[in-house]
């Protein structure tokens, strides 16, 4: 079964660091793009960042640039958003999703089902 269980979220004040974990069975994240993305109360689900099954990252934003990475540990099956110098406006749920294909190789998207993180002092 397809599946991806995102943690790590919580309460953190500004300036703080998170890690968050996306745990990913069914599939292998290293042949697949895994992205993460954001969805602040009253606002749209945001992308921030990206990796390409090759391992090449995007940061989405130029607010998140130099403050959050992307990486995956293929051991683990996991794919990582380390944040860091956090701020209130990044409080947000944070998705974890993937780009795979069913058994007629058509490509669809899998999301987890969120993590709170919420930036406060």
């Amino acid at each position: 079964q397809v599946q991806l269980v995102e943690s790590g979220g919580g309460l953190v004040q500004p300036g703080g660091s998170l890690r968050l974990s996306c745990a990913a069975s069914g599939f292998t994240v290293s042949s697949h793009a895994m992205n993460w993305f954001r969805q602040a109360p009253g606002k749209e689900r945001e992308l921030v960042a990206s990796l390409t099954s090759a391992g090449g990252s995007t940061i989405a934003a130029d607010s998140m640039k130099g403050r959050f990475t992307i990486s995956r540990d293929n051991a683990k099956n996991t794919v990582y958003l380390q944040m860091n110098s956090l701020k209130p406006e990044d409080t947000a749920v944070y998705y974890c999703n993937a780009l795979i294909e069913d058994s007629a190789n058509t490509p669809y998207h899998v999301w987890g089902q969120g993590t709170q993180v919420t930036v406060s002092s």
